[in-house]
């Protein structure tokens, strides 16, 4: 951890999250033609968003700056996998890290790590099932597509909303915020696949102003104070590998786990490694 790290990350500990994020989802909403269009011509320029993949390239189309922020992708644009058994990536981002869950610990960045039960929720009986298996963090930059997809064909059993704080997910503050994703307001998803358990944690962030799935719609906002939890035993949602399942309205972190000797991670997810969605990151095992 650098110094400039340090800088840049002392002033989140005392900034108002979720006051701010608040504020942030009235500007993205705001739909005054001239204010979304000269805010999204910003970002693109800023970051570089490539609006030759979007479905709808003309920004003028998009009724407000989170439209274009979640936008669609052409059909085709980010083909699936089709080698057998392969485990796809949820989303376009970065690896931030990949590895495996030792002893119910999850690795951050150097010297810092969290567990999977604070992850989770705090519940021990949840995160058991992830028990010495493995895990992959991906961070969205602004300029990549925001819309999350399933790894594996999974049928929903339970989805969790935990409430924290809204620290940014880059990566000075992940090499500065002790157990950052375990601190920070996330929405978990948990899946039976044919790989075991499945967890998908969609971790908030600085100014990402809701997070959504496509079974619920908008689980947050609205802020809370303890986790609250849905099961789902009966009609319980089954989503295709492939399949949309959430999104960010600003940009995150999504982290997946699965259980002990259940996947393999292909030798080249790295930290820092560029992944597109719908591309091998993995194998089922056994299989």
């Amino acid at each position: 951890m650098t110094i400039k790290e340090t800088l840049t990350t002392l002033p989140q500990y005392i900034l108002p999250h979720h006051a701010l994020s608040g504020l942030m989802s009235k500007l993205t909403h705001c739909e005054n033609p001239a204010w979304k269009n000269l805010f999204i011509k910003q970002i693109i320029k800023h970051y570089g968003v490539n609006m030759a993949e979007a479905l709808e390239p003309d920004i003028n189309a998009y009724k407000s700056f989170n439209d274009f922020f979640t936008r669609e992708l052409k059909p085709g644009i980010r083909p699936l996998s089709t080698d057998t058994n392969a485990v796809a990536c949820p989303a376009d981002g970065a690896i931030s890290q990949a590895g495996n869950i030792t002893e119910g610990e999850i690795f951050q960045a150097k010297g810092k790590s969290f567990t999977a039960t604070d992850l989770l929720g705090g519940c021990p009986e949840r995160a058991q099932p992830f028990n010495n298996g493995v895990f992959t963090t991906i961070y969205l930059s602004p300029k990549d597509y925001h819309r999350l997809h399933m790894p594996l064909t999974g049928t929903l059993k339970e989805m969790v909303h935990v409430p924290g704080r809204l620290f940014s997910v880059n990566t000075a503050t992940t090499r500065s915020v002790p157990g950052l994703f375990a601190r920070n307001e996330r929405v978990v998803a948990l899946f039976d696949t044919e790989a075991g358990p499945m967890a998908l944690v969609l971790v908030g962030a600085i100014f990402v102003s809701s997070i959504e799935t496509v079974w619920h719609g908008v689980v947050t906002p609205p802020s809370i104070s303890a986790v609250k939890s849905w099961q789902y035993q009966e009609q319980a949602p089954t989503l295709k590998i492939g399949e949309e399942m959430g999104r960010f309205n600003m940009g995150s972190t999504i982290i997946v786990l699965f259980g002990k000797d259940k996947v393999q991670w292909d030798q080249a997810l790295l930290a820092d490694k560029v992944v597109k969605l719908g591309e091998k990151i993995g194998v089922v095992s056994g299989n």
